[in-house]
């Protein structure tokens, strides 16, 4: 982006004492191949089916006369800036990723890229959960961050381990089933 691709540069100007800083940050993150894959993809889809395709849309509505009126050019253009910006965050998160090479530990301790089965002790209800990066996260569908409340607890445990992860209603217990890679 800047060409120094794990870094970014961001610009602030204090007006009252008229002195600029220039504040600089590591923006790298770890993410799994089928995660930057999938960024990938849908960056791809976003830069070369849908922003021409709203392009060619709003070009028509203008193309029909009065805009201030003119609900399908209004919608088009907002649209376009959606794209642009989802594109502009995907940019980001593409530039700072770290591609990480998923492989089980020999000791079966918890890793980024963790498949856990595990079973509250209590309610012996089952959950199922994988530790990818954090720009993967997607709870629904139990991908979670090694950052999260569940993430850490579960970091370098193994499998028969438990674990206590406190939650709004209190602190549950969770004994780990099955770990897989």
């Amino acid at each position: 982006m800047y060409g120094i691709s794990n870094l970014v540069g961001v610009f602030r100007q204090n007006r009252t004492r008229r002195q600029s800083k220039f504040y600089i940050y590591a923006m790298q993150h770890l993410i799994s191949k089928e995660g930057f894959e999938k960024f990938k993809a849908e960056w791809e889809q976003l830069k070369y089916v849908e922003r021409p395709a709203m392009i060619n849309q709003v070009q028509a509505a203008a193309a029909e006369g009065d805009r201030s009126e003119n609900a399908a050019y209004t919608y088009g253009r907002m649209r376009v800036r959606e794209i642009d910006r989802r594109l502009r965050e995907l940019d980001r998160i593409l530039d700072g990723a770290k591609i990480v090479e998923i492989t089980a530990p020999e000791d079966g301790s918890i890793r980024l890229g963790a498949k856990i089965k595990m079973v509250d002790t209590k309610t012996k209800r089952p959950k199922e959960y994988t530790i990818v990066g954090e720009k993967e996260i997607d709870p629904l569908k139990g991908r979670i961050s090694m950052k999260s409340p569940i993430g850490e607890a579960l970091k370098g445990k193994k499998k028969g381990d438990t674990i206590q992860v406190t939650v709004p209603r209190g602190t549950v217990t969770y004994e780990i089933v099955e770990v897989t890679y």
